[in-house]
């Protein structure tokens, strides 16, 4: 693999932005990745947020989807450079207010969240689903976040 393609997540992680906040919004549900392509699991994670709340895109990129999936909105931004197939995060239940091809930058205003559908209880009170995925392959989308960098404390008394 070329080495671009393997800083490219890492290099994404310092610009990423939570899509609701600040601040960083409660996980309801967390990743739980599926054993195999039909497997039951949790494809993402579920982030506690009202009806009406702005879904911001998490970093820079290419609107790639924008409309309804199985009765619920649903958006796609591809984020370019983050080597072949790229990677692409998901949002749902919201209301795009994107379009398909439309650039977008990190922070920006991509979406509002819908109201959850009775018939389809994901969440145990409103959320959004995030997703993040390499071709059919479904990642935990909080490996994107910034996280602070690690410190390394002296050690005493040690031979």
């Amino acid at each position: 693999m070329h080495l671009t393609t393997n800083l490219a997540p890492l290099l994404l992680a310092l610009t990423l932005v939570w899509p609701v906040g600040p601040p960083p919004p409660e996980i309801l549900r967390g990743w739980d990745p599926p054993a195999g392509p039909y497997a039951p699991g949790h494809r993402g994670i579920d982030l506690a947020a009202a009806p009406g709340t702005t879904v911001h895109a998490t970093t820079s990129g290419v609107v790639t989807f924008a409309g309804p999936v199985g009765g619920r909105g649903v958006l796609t931004i591809t984020l370019p450079d983050t080597g072949d197939p790229p990677l692409r995060t998901t949002y749902e239940p919201v209301t795009p207010l994107v379009a398909v091809g439309d650039h977008v930058t990190r922070g920006r205003p991509v979406a509002t969240l819908t109201a959850p559908r009775d018939t389809n209880p994901h969440c145990p009170r409103s959320c959004l689903h995030w997703g993040l995925l390499r071709g059919d392959i479904y990642l935990n989308p909080l490996h994107l976040l910034h996280r602070p960098p690690s410190r390394l404390l002296p050690v005493t008394g040690v031979p």
